[in-house]
């Protein structure tokens, strides 16, 4: 059996509704992770995803800022959330999928949304970067979300960092630019590495090839100038590592009428 997610920063799902319904109808993913949905849970269009044939949602959003959330076409068992920093800043949402969507072993899927970090990369002046660097410790310490031996899981996102030299177009211009300072790739390493996770993108893409999943708006012509970010994570824990057959970054959905930033990053796997 195939199965198919997709992570995607959508920024502001309302404002973005019918891109996403595009995309869905051009690639069927079984699970749709978004982030930065921007939207309280009694505000999120969940009629239009039922439509859309994901009936099965966790959701933790808040008005007007972060939000994460699973859509699915598969039901799943039962949903978690897991604070970090203690703010209840709805950065992280996860769904165990089990015997009703068909699954023997079950699969966790967890979501997350790293806090971005502003734009100095120095936590004594800037709150925000301290913020981003205190959530990677507790995500390298967090046991909730480190898969036991036997344990089927993925974890998705957006990271909001670019830790490798390539997952930028300019490491050398990069490297004192949040996002892929030293401080912040190696905290994000020490969190993969700590729950043993698989960053299955580089296992089907390997350095030195370039992989990006993020343009900044502020380039008018983003894809002439191509100076992208690799923001955007799929991990596998040991158990599935060897079972992802593809990886799709969708970077048409950049050049798209009011896009988000972000483009929607989909990975099949064979379970």
């Amino acid at each position: 059996m195939k199965l198919t997610v997709t992570t995607w920063n959508i920024n502001s799902v309302r404002l973005r509704i019918d891109l996403v319904a595009k995309f869905i109808k051009s690639a069927r993913p079984d699970i749709l992770c978004l982030q930065e949905t921007k939207c309280p849970d009694d505000k999120f269009p969940l009629k239009r995803f039922k439509r859309l044939g994901y009936e099965h949602v966790a959701l933790n959003g808040q008005k007007g800022y972060h939000g994460v959330v699973v859509l699915s076409r598969l039901p799943f068992e039962r949903f978690d959330v897991q604070l970090f920093c203690g703010k209840s800043d709805c950065r992280h949402i996860s769904a165990v999928f089990g015997e009703r969507a068909g699954f023997r072993d079950p699969i966790t899927v967890h979501n997350f949304y790293v806090p971005a970090g502003g734009d100095l990369p120095d936590p004594d002046l800037n709150p925000k970067f301290a913020h981003k660097l205190a959530f990677l410790d507790e995500m390298r310490d967090c046991a909730v979300i480190r898969p036991q031996k036997s344990e089927r899981a993925i974890l998705v996102g957006d990271l909001n960092v670019a830790p490798l030299e390539h997952d930028v177009w300019s490491h050398k211009q990069m490297v004192r630019v949040v996002s892929h300072t030293p401080i912040e790739c190696e905290k994000l390493t020490m969190a993969r590495k700590s729950g043993d996770w698989v960053d299955s993108m580089r296992e089907l893409t390997p350095e030195p090839a370039k992989l990006y999943t993020w343009w900044s708006y502020r380039s008018p012509d983003w894809a002439t100038a191509d100076r992208g970010r690799r923001l955007d994570h799929i991990w596998t824990s040991p158990m599935l590592a060897d079972r992802v057959s593809s990886i799709v970054v969708a970077r048409n959905y950049r050049g798209a009428a009011r896009p988000s930033d972000h483009v929607p990053v989909t990975a099949a796997i064979e379970v």
